[in-house]
């Protein structure tokens, strides 16, 4: 049987991917509402301290779950236009907390969606002020990816937060805030939601493995290859297609 290299395999599964995994089209607020859904589903719901946000066409503007409603109940109509002082397009209230994530707007243009949650093994991780270590494939996604703030600055309110998170947050995707959370950026909607249900499924892992010794990290190499292989549009958005038909059947 004839060899091949790894290279041959990674161009000719996206190529295919690309062919046979069709993205499902939805509206910016169907697909903000489906990421509410799956990021209750997985865990990750922690009463209205949750933040999810879409960056808007209009200039310094931003889409988000009007307060007081949960992840799981959210539905297309829950979301609400909101601008730089945190003045809503049409009514509702705005999360007061969604203010920090103007400034991760103002700092990197690549970034249109935000997701800001209390996971469980995530808050886990962050109180005992623990960055993530990547030992493992799922965990690859976030391979020098995933930033770490030590230090609280407080409830995320106000522009200081703001500030300070941005700037930890640098040019990776995801950060861990120590005693506090997770946050995920994405591109796109669907992948803010990937690498926010991937970042609590790598800190369960790492948890977990903490009971049997040292947590002993990936290769760099590899881990670089998977995650670049992992966050493909195609494996991402197929993903989240998948989480949107397990939620439809709850």
């Amino acid at each position: 049987m004839r060899l091949r290299e790894k290279k041959y395999f990674d161009e000719r599964a996206t190529q295919e991917m690309n062919d046979h995994l069709k993205p499902k089209t939805r509206t910016l607020q169907e697909t903000l509402a489906y990421a509410c859904r799956i990021l209750a589903m997985t865990g990750q719901e922690a009463g209205l301290a949750g933040q999810i946000t879409a960056r808007s066409d209009n200039p310094r503007r931003y889409w988000t779950l009007r307060f007081g409603v949960g992840f799981d109940e959210a539905t297309p109509d829950d979301f609400i236009e909101v601008d730089a002082d945190l003045k809503t397009i049409g009514g509702g209230m705005a999360n007061p907390a969604t203010r920090f994530h103007l400034w991760v707007y103002d700092a990197r243009a690549r970034t249109n969606a935000i997701i800001h949650t209390h996971s469980p093994y995530v808050s886990a991780l962050v109180a005992a002020r623990q960055p993530l270590v990547i030992a493992h494939m799922d965990m690859t996604p976030l391979h020098n990816d995933c930033a770490f703030l030590a230090d609280w600055p407080g409830v995320p309110i106000a522009d200081q937060e703001g500030m300070v998170i941005s700037e930890a947050l640098g040019d990776k995707r995801t950060i861990l805030l120590a005693h506090h959370g997770q946050l995920t950026t994405g591109a796109y909607i669907e992948e803010a939601a990937y690498l926010a249900v991937y970042l609590e499924r790598a800190a369960r892992m790492q948890v977990r493995a903490r009971a049997f010794g040292p947590i002993a990290p990936v290769p760099d190499d590899l881990a670089a290859q998977a995650h670049d292989y992992l966050l493909k549009p195609s494996i991402v958005k197929g993903t989240f297609d998948y989480w949107c038909r397990q939620a439809d059947r709850m």
